[in-house]
């Protein structure tokens, strides 16, 4: 079985290249670092280390890869594949869209009958969809046709913490013991290997909205609240209690709204919080407060991990101080590095914040939530500028 992985960062290959290597796929990675393709191309392996007390480590083989660049090469390798997974980031999809095209093009015209699966590996509730609407309107519609019967785009939920790292092989990357992919079951085709370690459900959404609203709000939580405090690790983070204390209460609030939502156990989702909180703390994983928080205007935005559980909570009459404080951190984010931060901090200097609350985050002026985080913003701004003065 051929798979294609377009990424070939610390995600695509300490998590989806692993998980496909073990189940005896073919794994040609698209990338764009030359090194790194070179690199593969010679070995056609690389090692993973689990973050644990030992160090485990793994050597994940029958790996190679192409540059991004060679469009008529990768649409070559699509033609042939069985698989496609993407690590790349939500915003790039839109960038591997048209020699994904280009491949499906090709596939049809050699009339492949083998199923073709699509899987958007992204932090975002429906990356393949996504990614479909990216793909076909690149298509010509007899294509879009002769797709539709043979093409799948399920979408699924990923979950594995891969810190930013330095090693001197430029191919090893060191992750969490911890991972989860759950993909969408209704939309496999007949004729699908199913990848060993990933979890098929009927239902994706409680699974998706799960994930994306504890972790992914806890992480960034995490970071915001700990920048503010001048820490540079999540792990120096989660060793101050007070802080801990006060992630954790974000992440029950967001855990009230998914339990009326999902009717999830209580307890369970109590012990999956915890989980989650150990996770963080991980001794053996050095994360960047900086690298967690990166991106603030995107994870602001309407239907992320911030805004949106708020506004459903919001419709469900659930209390949410901590998770608008939170929010407010975010948009303190000033991280002189981090180009979204910076255009953050302009756009609140330039228009205030009420209308980056309106305009940006999607909540309208009359909405509850609009001002209380108004007020979690001065209240936050203004101690931390009492702090600077004293």
């Amino acid at each position: 079985m051929k798979a294609v992985h377009f990424g070939a960062g610390n995600i695509g290959r300490g998590f989806i290249g692993h998980m496909l290597s073990a189940s005896d796929y073919e794994v040609c990675f698209v990338a764009r670092n030359p090194k790194k393709i070179s690199m593969l191309q010679k070995r056609k392996e690389y090692p993973i280390t689990l973050a644990n007390r030992d160090q485990d480590t793994t050597i994940v083989n029958n790996v190679t890869a192409i540059n991004v660049g060679e469009q008529d090469r990768v649409a070559e390798h699509i033609a042939s594949a069985d698989l496609i997974t993407t690590a790349v980031g939500v915003s790039a999809l839109e960038d591997i869209a048209e020699p994904i095209a280009k491949g499906i093009h090709l596939r049809m015209k050699q009339r492949n009958p083998a199923p073709l699966h699509i899987i958007a590996c992204e932090n975002a509730i429906g990356g393949s969809t996504r990614l479909k609407k990216r793909i076909y309107p690149l298509l010509d519609e007899q294509t879009r046709q002769k797709a539709e019967r043979y093409v799948a785009f399920p979408n699924a939920a990923v979950d594995r913490i891969v810190p930013a790292q330095d090693h001197l092989d430029p191919l090893q990357v060191t992750v969490e013991p911890f991972y989860e992919w759950v993909v969408h079951r209704p939309a496999l085709l007949d004729g699908f290997k199913k990848i060993k370690g990933v979890h098929y459900v009927d239902s994706l959404e409680p699974y998706i909205e799960r994930k994306m609203f504890t972790v992914n709000t806890g992480h960034c939580v995490a970071a915001y609240f700990g920048y503010l405090e001048g820490f540079k690790t999540i792990r120096q983070v989660m060793s101050h209690k007070p802080l801990r204390a006060k992630i954790r209460h974000v992440m029950e609030e967001t855990g009230a709204m998914l339990i009326q939502k999902h009717d999830f156990d209580p307890q369970k989702h109590s012990k999956y919080i915890d989980t989650i909180l150990e996770r963080f703390a991980n001794p053996n994983l050095t994360d960047q407060v900086t690298r967690v928080g990166r991106s603030p205007l995107r994870k602001l935005s309407p239907y992320d991990r911030l805004v949106r559980p708020a506004m459903q909570a919001s419709e469900f009459g659930i209390a949410i101080p901590h998770l608008t404080s939170a929010m407010a951190a975010a948009m303190l984010f000033n991280y002189e590095r981090d180009e979204e931060a910076m255009k953050l901090q302009h756009m609140i200097r330039e228009d205030g914040v009420s209308a980056f609350i309106r305009e940006r985050m999607g909540i309208p002026d009359t909405h509850p939530i609009h001002g209380q985080v108004v007020a979690r913003y001065e209240d936050i701004k203004g101690r931390k500028e009492a702090t600077i003065l004293t």
